[in-house]
């Protein structure tokens, strides 16, 4: 008889130590100028995280728990912020024995080679989830909303690690009809 290892993540262990990552690495206090335009008194760099050799897995395994319950074939998003994020969730998935794809939403249309606006394995009457970093209205999210839709995905819902508690939820809602989805919000950053 062989001990079996059990090899299933501790969800609220990877969720505490994303956290605490993103609250030494990620705030940048200061004035900014955020990608809608509005400013703020703080920076939420995600990619500080998402691209970080420790806190990369977690967001894997803590985004791939908050949409644990969609039926869903695919994850990506608006590139720049939303591929390691899509990248995370495959290698958690796949590390789990299932198999979910990740796709990358340019925000145009390339003029050379396939000209495709999203790649990575056709998405195509694919059930998908659009991914993000973080967000303040969603409208980055509902760009690649869009897109996918124009390729012909079913986008079964929007996910990010972080929201600005700024609109990106009902924005999301009334502009596509897709429940929106965080990890952490202000009061758990230590932002509200």
């Amino acid at each position: 008889m062989t001990d079996s290892i059990d090899t299933t993540p501790d969800i609220a262990a990877a969720r505490a130590r994303l956290l605490e990552i993103i609250k030494d690495k990620a705030i940048v206090h200061g004035k900014v100028t955020l990608s809608s335009g509005k400013e703020a008194d703080y920076y939420v760099d995600l990619r500080r995280i998402t691209l970080d050799a420790e806190a990369a897995p977690l967001v894997g395994i803590v985004m791939r728990d908050l949409i644990s319950d969609l039926d869903y074939d695919a994850v990506g998003g608006l590139t720049l912020g939303a591929d390691p994020v899509a990248t995370s969730v495959l290698h958690a998935s796949a590390a789990a024995g299932e198999r979910k794809d990740a796709f990358v939403v340019r925000k145009a249309g390339k003029a050379h080679g396939l000209q495709q606006r999203i790649e990575g394995p056709s998405i195509k009457g694919r059930r998908v989830v659009v991914v993000e970093d973080t967000s303040t209205t969603g409208d980055s999210a509902l760009e690649a909303v869009a897109a996918a839709r124009e390729d012909g995905a079913e986008v079964v819902a929007v996910a990010a690690i972080a929201d600005r508690s700024t609109g990106a939820p009902e924005n999301v809602k009334a502009k596509s009809g897709l429940e929106y989805r965080f990890v952490y919000g202000l009061e758990d950053l230590g932002l509200a």
